[in-house]
Parts: C-alpha cells; sequence; structure tokens
C-alpha cells in the first residue's frame, strides 16, 4: 500500500506545487488538500492519512492546535510542518503539539520526501536548517534554574484567542465553534484574568506573539 499524505496550507499555489512533486514520487498519492486547520482536522479524520504536511500559520485554526486536534484523535497519523518559521518558538511548539517533522519552505523536495519516510519509520525528522535552533534553545532551558512555565490558557481559549485575533465577531466565533456566545465571553474574560491583560488589542498582541496567528494573514 502506498503512503497517503493529506496537505494542508492556506496558499494554493503551495498545495498545487507539492502535490505534483509527491505524485511523481513512487508509492505517494495525496489524497486531499486542506487550505486551514478546521478543515485539516476534519479530513485526517475522514480519510485517516498516513501523513499531513502542515503548515504552522493559517486561518481560522493554526497548525498547532490542528496538529494537537488531529494527534489527540489518531496516533497513527504523522504530522510533517512545513513552515516558513525558523525561529525557535514556532520548532518547539509544533513538536510539543505532536509533530513528528519540521522543515523549512525553502527546502529542496527531496529533504521533504525524506521527511515523510523518516516519521513513517517512528522517528523525528528536523530540517539540517532549524535543528541547532532546537539544541540551543534546549540548551538554554536547561540552563536556567527552572523551565519556564507553560502556557496556562486551555486548548480551548487558544482556539477562541486565535479567532478572536483574527477578527471574528463574539457570535461568529460561537457558531464556528459550536458553543454559546456566553461560554465565548467566559473563554475572553478567563483569557484576560489568566494573563492579566484587560484589552482586546493586548490579547491579540499575544496572540501573534505566541504564534497562534499572524499579521500577514
Amino acid at each position: 500500500m502506498g503512503i497517503r499524505v493529506l496537505l494542508a496550507d492556506d496558499h494554493k499555489i503551495i498545495r498545487q506545487g507539492l502535490r505534483s512533486l509527491l505524485e511523481k514520487q513512487q508509492g505517494m498519492e495525496v489524497v486531499a488538500e486542506a487550505e486551514d486547520g478546521r478543515s485539516a482536522v476534519r479530513l485526517a479524520a475522514e480519510l485517516a492519512p498516513d501523513v499531513v504536511i502542515m503548515d504552522v500559520t493559517m486561518p481560522d485554526l493554526n497548525g498547532f492546535e490542528a496538529t494537537k486536534q488531529i494527534i489527540s484523535k489518531s496516533p497513527d497519523i504523522k504530522v510533517v510542518a512545513l513552515s516558513m518559521h525558523s525561529d525557535s518558538l514556532f520548532v518547539t511548539e509544533m513538536l510539543k503539539s505532536g509533530a513528528a517533522g519540521y522543515l523549512l519552505k525553502d527546502c529542496a523536495f527531496e529533504e521533504l520526501a525524506k521527511a515523510i519516510r523518516t516519521v513513517l519509520d517512528n522517528k523525528i525528522y528536523l530540517s539540517p536548517a532549524i535543528s541547532g535552533v532546537v539544541l540551543e534553545d534546549y540548551i538554554q532551558r536547561l540552563s536556567k534554574t527552572s523551565f519556564s512555565s507553560p502556557d496556562v490558557i486551555s486548548d480551548r481559549e487558544r482556539e477562541v484567542l486565535q479567532l478572536m485575533a483574527e477578527g471574528y465577531s463574539t457570535k461568529k466565533i460561537a457558531q464556528k465553534l459550536h458553543i454559546s456566545v456566553k461560554t465565548v465571553e467566559t473563554h475572553r474574560r478567563q483569557m484576560m484574568s489568566k494573563l492579566d491583560i484587560h484589552t482586546i488589542a493586548e490579547l491579540t498582541k499575544y496572540a501573534i506573539r505566541k504564534g497562534l496567528t499572524s499579521l500577514e494573514k
């Protein structure tokens, strides 16, 4: 049986290019494309691909949260992040979310094909261009007397925060997440309290710093 791949990227030209290259590889098949994280989660559940090639910064639901949801529902699916971001925040967050690999978008296609086969062999694949970044971040953490505290907001709060930062109204967020308007407002209040943030603008800045959304989107 061939390797079944799901592509998740909000740029159509990237998806088309990857599909064309992957389908020229013997034993690889692109089963579907997703233009945002929420669609990627749905298609992964429906189609059960072997590998998901995941962009990190996507609208509606970012790559971090999409990866968490895919892995929680289908632990056997391998997620490989393909991103323009090389700083440690993005790399470590994707790995913490359950990604088995991380590559930069300027890598050669042969590296992506190698990464796919590596993660299917139950190994981690990091692009050589970023492995040093990850090691440096790890060493810095070890040098501290204690690890920096993890985010205090929940996964659901992170979903709400991304949609808020992308300009969705409370009503629209409630519809997208299938929760009540009151629940959305509760999540917002709890985030502000936990983070000691007092305005929507400050929450939006926090979301951008954490890589939950991007100014480019």
